[in-house]
């Protein structure tokens, strides 16, 4: 299987303005999710697992008490691609489904 084309900065860009509170860091786009409680962020995470699976794409997720943090990147292309952006979106739906909000 042929790598997702990397995306260029400015199209890294582009593709972030429709989604508030993510940003680029390096190779990756991140962003911090706040939960009511430590169950509340674990469960979001289990759904979160379900979509990424169902993409073959999986974010890195680091759990702090009750702040989630999700991190983007297509590795095997070794950058950003439309891949990351296609899961980030389906991140926002689903922590706002979870009661989750930004940081």
């Amino acid at each position: 299987m042929t790598p997702a084309p990397v995306l260029s900065a400015v199209e890294v860009q582009q593709r972030l303005a429709p989604l508030p509170g993510w940003t680029r860091q390096g190779n990756t786009i991140t962003k911090t999710f706040r939960f009511a409680t430590f169950p509340d962020g674990i469960a979001c995470i289990a759904r979160v697992a379900d979509i990424a699976e169902a993409q073959q794409h999986h974010p890195d997720i680091d759990i702090r008490y009750t702040a989630v943090t999700f991190t983007l990147s297509t590795h095997d292309s070794g950058g950003i691609t439309e891949k990351d952006f296609a899961l980030a979106g389906e991140i926002e739906s689903c922590v706002g489904n979870c009661g989750g909000k930004g940081v």
